[in-house]
């Protein structure tokens, strides 16, 4: 268990004691991101370096946690142990609906702030493994992603629609992303999935091996889009990955939104603080990581599949976005 809402009353004593003031009003939240290889951790951190800028005016510090992802997120929220917390768009639609991990206990009190980066299910296989499309994975050895991790649920989805039965048509292995590169290079597995937003280290990493890799293209997905609305068809540049055998300028697959998303009970002039500086200083925060790069104001209201929280709506109105 996090033991975040004691880090205040830490750091005011400390400050006493040092002949310091702490403002009383100072409300100190969380935002929890995924592991530190992913887009989400630095998200965050932009997100936290945007609001902090700011604090004296709305007294609101906010600071980053590394956790396992989505789903993490959502329950932390729900348990309280987070303030806010990156989620994919799936997740956010299958917890606040009760579907999925969440079947029959929906999380009700789940709010939607905005939308970031739009992150793409990427398929990493070793050119030697012969994989050149999804129907290619029988008889090899494909990592799916850990138990409950967002990368998980997407895989399956794919594999689901396209007719492929994991662990019946081909090996399925359960690796946390930051592990599955090194294990594709020494050859264990033959590829693996990840979704995530991209320029990504940890496809970085997979690619610039000895072992040869390309990334596969995911256009085989039967009714999926028409049934999980939340996905959509998307594009992986190939000029962010020059080490990998990709002959395309890039790779089309299967995409969503990242979204950040809080709790009803988050007071309001703290999720109307963190949208308000966001938005307000977009510019800034696109070029604290290349995955922001192409936000627009509409472009973060898009993905939302859970209610807008009230705090984050007041701006939205007074900003003319949403009427």
């Amino acid at each position: 268990m996090f033991t975040k809402k004691l880090v205040p009353l830490a750091l005011a004593a400390s400050l006493a004691l040092c002949g310091a003031s702490v403002s009383a009003k100072t409300e100190f939240v969380t935002i929890g991101t995924g592991g530190i290889t992913g887009v989400y951790y630095p998200t965050g951190g932009a997100i936290a370096k945007i609001v902090n800028a700011k604090k004296d005016q709305y007294g609101v510090r906010a600071s980053v946690e590394s956790t396992g992802g989505s789903k993490f997120n959502i329950n932390a929220i729900d348990s309280k142990d987070l303030d806010f917390g990156i989620a994919q768009a799936d997740t956010q639609y299958m917890a606040y609906n009760g579907k999925g991990p969440w079947e029959g206990k929906p999380v009700s009190k789940l709010r939607a702030v905005f939308a970031l980066a739009p992150e793409a299910v990427t398929f990493v296989a070793a050119e030697d493994s012969d994989i050149k499309s999804i129907n290619d994975v029988k008889g090899k050895t494909i990592n799916l992603g850990d138990p409950g991790s967002g990368n998980r649920v997407n895989s399956t989805d794919i594999f689901k629609y396209a007719g492929i039965v994991p662990g019946k048509d081909f090996r399925d292995e359960k690796l946390k992303p930051a592990d599955a590169p090194r294990v594709l290079q020494d050859g264990r597995i033959d590829g693996f999935f990840y979704t995530v937003g991209h320029p990504n280290g940890n496809i970085k990493e997979a690619t610039a091996g000895k072992r040869k890799v390309r990334i596969v293209p995911i256009t085989e997905v039967g009714d999926l889009l028409k049934d999980a609305p939340y996905y959509a068809m998307t594009e992986i540049p190939m000029d962010q990955y020059p080490d990998a055998t990709n002959a395309k300028d890039k790779v089309k697959t299967v995409g969503m939104l990242a979204t950040l998303v809080t709790s009803a009970d988050t007071p309001d002039d703290v999720v109307y603080a963190i949208t308000k500086e966001v938005m307000t200083n977009l510019d800034q925060f696109k070029k604290l990581h290349p995955a922001l790069a192409g936000l627009t104001p509409q472009s973060m209201l898009e993905g939302l599949t859970a209610p807008i929280h009230p705090g984050a709506m007041k701006y939205y109105k007074e900003a003319g976005l949403i009427k």
